[in-house]
């Protein structure tokens, strides 16, 4: 059967192909017969309570000095399409929010989203963490920088982050002690208007932030180590980390059962877990990655494990 897939995501012009994992989940569909249309946010709308998609028609190529083409554009209800991947990146701002909305009428009219419009708002990628206090290191939340100062005080030291950022954005580690603490917060904070997470710093970042992506409630065979390139305390690729797939430990084994029904209940289909040093930091839904870098190193196909994932949750005709 040829199914009809939408895809939600940043201008397809400007990923990077050769580790894009969006471009991995593309190429996977075209390589199983379906047929394909781009969107980006600008093209969903809504009519009278019904959603519709300026889309143009998309065909995807492995190569990373010409990856797509697009074909005929034209206008149609979202109805029309079988599965949507949401696949745009954070931030999560107001028009990612009103998107999930407009696709909540997408999933009501009978489309798969992947992931659930509900869950992209309800499962913030770094609150989600706080559901599992078994399975992360001293964590707190808070806006005051005095709060923010015992913490760091108590732990001797800790990385400080917004909870909107993603790729390494405006991480610090900081220690008791550090003079540049009160401006970190205050810019962190915004003056004490915004949220900012704390967590007692992991020394064994320097073997990895481990990425695990949990695939309808199963942990891929491998997890991508992202080590942090010399004098950096991030691992994230995209802060110039590099990365090393290994197999899972007993300990991430555990974690993904701890998580996985959280993931169900929030029809999370598609998940990246980081962890470090056998804790869980972040609870990625929106646009995970690592993909294109475990399927180069290991020899899977893990965007085929997930369509088979999809196929299952389509109806039977």
């Amino acid at each position: 059967m040829t199914y009809r897939l939408g895809v939600i995501m940043d201008p397809i012009e400007g990923i990077t192909p050769y580790k894009d994992t969006t471009l991995a989940m593309l190429l996977e569909a075209q390589r199983r017969g379906w047929e394909i249309r781009y969107l980006t946010l600008a093209d969903l709308s809504l009519r009278d309570g019904t959603p519709y998609g300026d889309g143009a028609v998309l065909t995807v190529q492995d190569d990373n000095d010409q990856w797509f083409t697009l074909g005929e554009r034209d206008e149609e209800p979202l109805a029309n399409l079988d599965v949507i991947l949401m696949r745009k990146d954070p931030p999560v701002d107001s028009a990612y929010v009103y998107a999930t909305q407009i696709l909540d009428l997408a999933e009501k009219a009978g489309v798969l989203v992947v992931n659930r419009p509900a869950g992209l708002r309800d499962v913030q990628e770094k609150l989600g963490i706080m559901n599992f206090p078994e399975c992360c290191t001293p964590t707190v939340v808070e806006m005051k920088a005095d709060a923010l100062k015992a913490f760091i005080n108590v732990q001797g030291r800790a990385v400080l982050k917004p909870l909107h950022g993603m790729g390494g954005e405006a991480i610090f580690v900081v220690h008791a002690g550090d003079p540049n603490i009160s401006v970190i917060i205050e810019q962190l904070s915004a003056r004490g208007t915004r949220y900012v997470m704390a967590q007692r710093y992991l020394p064994e970042i320097t073997e990895g932030d481990r990425r695990i992506l949990v695939i309808d409630g199963t942990p891929a065979p491998f997890a991508l180590a992202r080590l942090p390139a010399a004098g950096e305390s991030r691992g994230n690729l995209a802060a110039g980390g590099r990365g090393v797939a290994s197999p899972l430990t007993d300990r991430e084994h555990w974690i993904v059962e701890q998580v996985k029904p959280y993931l169900a209940q929030h029809g999370i289909l598609f998940a990246g877990l980081d962890v470090i040093g056998g804790y869980l930091t972040e609870v990625n839904v929106t646009s995970p990655t690592c993909v294109r870098e475990i399927d180069a190193q290991q020899g899977t196909n893990l965007a085929g494990l997930l369509f088979d994932a999809i196929e299952r949750h389509l109806p039977r005709v």
